[in-house]
């Protein structure tokens, strides 16, 4: 038997638990938040298609009470305050620090020896914030922002390309945000064929850049920050974990040495597998390349600095 816990039951948190549940993805699912009847409202909503879409999981949900969450094979973090037009993912880190550590806190109370999985803004400093109040082997926490990333760069480059998103390979390392992140165009492909192949540097470049801006231009849309991708990023990375898929996923890890850097979480390709972060897999990258991912990594020690108070 499977257990999943998701916290946080606004619109990423709930999301992620129904795809969970509608997809089958995990046995048992808890959905918790803080405010009272939200998630269980939400999680009976969610039940309520299980004879229309024929899924098995059990879903329930649960207001502030951890021990609801005990033995969960993976808990995946979504707590915090969203986004609002022209806010950047960095200035949510005062408020969500602190809600970020009292969950990891609480959970491993019940869940000892569960696999992490991070949502929460800004997502990079606060899967590396977990880091050091958790005190977890760094395979075990993960940031899920890579896997986002990457899924937007993906749908911008199916779309210049006309053709289905699934057949399109794309990846995104670096920070996860708007000037950090680094859509890798040099190896995105369309059915194994490099799309430099089909798409000029131009074009390609809008689609970087479109990518980066990804988050923000739903946030200028929709007055908050998206949830149907980033909530569908955490359970495909819940997925990777419970069926110990070995996927090749971009995501936030813990760096020791790897890519010239040290002491931080940012977004690199990864296999995922059971035991969370089975392997950091290095690209050869360019000397452009490397450059950008070095700049990015500053910028993310730099929000890393603003942690002081929170550890």
């Amino acid at each position: 038997m499977s257990k999943v816990t998701v916290v946080g039951a606004g619109n990423v948190g709930a999301t992620c638990a129904n795809v969970l549940t509608t997809c089958s993805i995990a046995d048992e699912v808890v959905l918790l938040d803080i405010k009272e009847g939200v998630s269980e409202g939400k999680a009976m909503d969610i039940m309520q298609t299980a004879a229309i879409l024929n899924t098995s999981t059990v879903l329930r949900g649960v207001t502030n009470d951890y021990s609801a969450t005990a033995d969960s094979d993976v808990v995946v973090i979504t707590s915090g305050i969203p986004r609002k037009p022209g806010m950047t993912r960095e200035e949510l880190i005062g408020v969500n620090a602190g809600i970020v550590k009292s969950v990891t806190e609480q959970l491993l109370k019940f869940s000892p020896n569960a696999i992490i999985i991070c949502i929460s803004n800004p997502m990079d400093t606060m899967t590396y914030l977990i880091h050091k109040v958790s005190g977890l082997p760094k395979n075990r926490i993960i940031g899920m922002g890579g896997a986002l990333d990457s899924a937007r760069f993906k749908y911008f480059l199916s779309q210049a390309l006309g053709a289905n998103a699934t057949e399109v390979e794309g990846i995104v390392i670096g920070g996860h945000g708007d000037t950090t992140m680094i859509p890798l165009t040099r190896y995105a492909a369309y059915r194994g064929v490099p799309a430099t192949n089909y798409l000029d540097a131009e074009t390609l470049g809008k689609v970087a850049a479109d990518t980066m801006v990804g988050g923000a231009t739903l946030t200028k849309l929709l007055g908050t920050s998206a949830w149907y991708a980033p909530g569908a990023a955490g359970a495909q990375m819940v997925k990777a974990v419970l069926h110990n898929e070995k996927k090749l996923i971009s995501c936030s890890a813990l760096l020791d040495g790897e890519y010239g850097e040290k002491d931080l979480c940012i977004g690199v390709p990864a296999i995922i597998g059971r035991n969370g972060i089975e392997k950091i897999v290095e690209f050869d990258l360019n000397d452009e390349e490397k450059a950008l991912f070095h700049k990015s990594a500053e910028a993310v020690h730099k929000t890393n600095d603003a942690l002081a108070g929170a550890l």
